[in-house]
């Protein structure tokens, strides 16, 4: 007789963890129109309209004014949302949500690859729509997120998911929209020997990046190469306009020898990191560099730099006239991104700014601001309902979320596990 322990281990290593995963099943599509009325709309644009009417049909919307408008709503489903708050949904960029699990179990890690330069990986492949972590996400305001590859001199492609779906394909809201390029550093601090350490082949780490764009741009000048080289073949979009490069670099040389390497090629890039870019405002002015500001909830990088520099950043790109939008690190972490736009707001950003670079700013930066970022007629229907104000973790209850006129279930893991142990401390 054959032992069946194999087989019982191998069913208990897939049935336990599925059995102890809560994600809420995806919404179906919108069938009933839907009205919002008595909300104060933050509209993401920098406009504000007390007592609100905001309707939308089939994922679109189709009204915003204001609720003194006589007009009637026939058939309209109606949300009372009288002294709460709507804003259009959040979106988080440069994130690896999705793509990482659990940070102490390699085996839930799908962000990173092998070799230096990858441009044609794709990160929109290795999306997990049934990780546990994204309904967390959701629940505080963050509907979309961009899904980006890590490691390496060039990381891969970045795309854009809705944060509600069955599988990758459902999730894809913006596919393969731009390059990952990690800018070398000029220096690093050794924390064995407790000092900065220059980077000698700094130089040579730049020629390398520049060699290879030059070999890219020669390749897509013809439309039909002898042999095809996946990874050129990745960046084509880079020289015709339909890709963005997206170049992580925090210190001021780096940044602006990025910028000056890729003008010649007719590449304009976008930040991604910027600690030190308040220092040159100007120059990234003059060069229309958007900027996705690292976390501002950290420590400053410059031993002469104000110990609250990261808090005071957002206010002084927004009053260089800068395009620029908040991001967090990592994964579970992007939950607490609305609350470094509160923050910023206590450090001189005014409101609606704090709120434009959670939503239109970085849909512009993304180059999905036609179809998100804002709440006006024609956009999707990407909205979110707080109770008070999102931007203080005191008082941000999110109460509905709409992902493409789907209302989507706000419950996941923590509520989950809070109900539980409630229980069992109320039987005492």
């Amino acid at each position: 007789m054959k032992s069946t322990t194999p087989v019982v281990f191998l069913l208990l290593l897939v049935v336990v963890p599925l059995a102890a995963q809560y994600v809420p099943v995806p919404a179906p599509a919108q069938t009933r129109p839907i009205l919002i009325k008595g909300a104060t709309a933050h509209l993401g644009n920098g406009e504000v309209i007390e007592n609100s009417l905001v309707a939308f049909e089939r994922g679109k919307i189709t009204f915003v004014g204001n609720a003194t408008v006589k007009r009637g709503f026939p058939n309209h489903r109606e949300i009372d949302a009288t002294g709460m708050h709507l804003y259009p949904g959040f979106i988080a960029p440069n994130t690896t949500l999705g793509l990482v699990e659990i940070g102490q179990v390699r085996a839930t890690h799908d962000e990173d690859e092998l070799g230096s330069f990858n441009p044609n990986i794709r990160s929109i492949v290795a999306y997990n729509t049934d990780s546990e972590i994204t309904p967390t996400v959701r629940s505080m305001g963050i509907l979309l997120a961009e899904t980006t590859p890590q490691g390496g001199r060039i990381s891969g492609t970045s795309s854009v998911v809705q944060l509600d779906a069955w599988n990758w394909e459902d999730a894809a809201y913006a596919m393969d929209l731009g390059i990952h390029l990690n800018w070398p550093r000029t220096s690093s601090y050794n924390w064995r020997e407790h000092r900065v350490s220059k980077n000698d082949k700094y130089t040579q780490q730049v020629q390398q990046i520049e060699d290879y764009f030059r070999l890219a741009e020669a390749y897509n000048r013809n439309d039909n190469p002898k042999r095809t080289n996946l990874r050129f073949e990745a960046m084509r979009g880079l020289f015709d306009g339909t890709k963005k490069l997206f170049v992580h670099a925090n210190d001021v040389a780096a940044m602006q020898q990025a910028v000056l390497l890729l003008e010649p090629l007719g590449i304009t890039p976008v930040i991604v990191g910027g600690r030190d870019s308040w220092l040159i405002t100007d120059f990234l002015k003059q060069h229309n560099v958007p900027i996705i500001l690292r976390s501002t909830q950290s420590l400053p990088g410059r031993a002469d730099a104000d110990v609250d520099q990261p808090f005071k950043t957002p206010a002084l790109l927004q009053q260089a006239g800068l395009l620029w939008c908040f991001s967090h690190e990592q994964f579970w972490q992007q939950r607490n991104l609305p609350f470094q736009a509160g923050q910023a707001v206590g450090y001189g950003l005014a409101y609606e700014d704090a709120i434009k670079a959670l939503t239109s700013n970085t849909a512009r930066i993304m180059g999905i601001h036609k179809r998100t970022g804002t709440i006006a007629q024609g956009l999707d229907a990407n909205l979110i309902i707080c109770r008070a104000d999102v931007l203080d973790m005191r008082t941000s209850t999110v109460t509905h979320a709409f992902i493409q006129g789907r209302e989507i279930n706000l419950d996941n893991k923590h509520e989950m596990l809070y109900r539980k142990f409630q229980k069992k401390y109320n039987q005492r």
